[in-house]
């Protein structure tokens, strides 16, 4: 807080943490790039293994509905994998451009959008598979279950945490 109303972002950042727009861009695309490397590889992984499936004996066996658990969720699953892998070819094809600002703006958006089918996909597995072994009833509960703990965890504690931080007063400030 200033004598002129509350600090900007960008003007914490330059008092707080002594860094240029440049820099906190910097810092915001690192950032993001870590976070992205933990996701990254579990939902490839995911995708991989959902690939394989109609390639098994039992697969034939599915109910239609089953079929179609499957396709929403290797749906889910794919749309996720490239919405994650979007930022590294959107840095490839922007690099050196001085387009720091739209990259990381974009590649946050990529990020968030990933995330949530990533919930999805996350949901659909254990609804399959549980399913299969065990019947639709425990599979129903085990998607909700999955659902839920990823909606408690991923969406609604950190946009709990976000409104009680107050409104950001920079727009620059999206991706911090």
């Amino acid at each position: 807080m200033t004598a002129d109303g509350p600090l900007t972002g960008s003007d914490w950042n330059a008092r707080e943490r002594h860094e240029t727009e440049t820099e906190r861009l910097d810092r915001n695309w690192s950032n993001l790039l870590q976070e992205l490397r933990v996701v990254q590889t579990g939902i490839q992984l995911l995708t991989g293994f959902l690939l394989t499936l109609p390639f098994q004996a039992r697969f034939p066996e599915l109910e239609t509905y089953e079929q179609a658990v499957y396709l929403v969720t290797l749906g889910a699953s794919v749309t996720a994998t490239i919405l994650l892998v979007a930022p590294v070819a959107l840095h490839r094809i922007l690099f050196r451009r001085r387009a720091l600002r739209q990259l990381v703006d974009h590649a946050n958006r990529f990020a968030l959008a990933g995330f949530v089918l990533v919930g999805i996909a996350m949901s659909g597995v254990p609804l399959l598979i549980f399913d299969l072994v065990v019947g639709p009833t425990a599979g129903i509960i085990a998607c909700a279950v999955a659902a839920t703990l990823f909606v408690s965890v991923c969406l609604v504690l950190p946009v709990s945490l976000r409104r009680r931080l107050g409104p950001v007063n920079d727009r620059s400030d999206s991706t911090e």
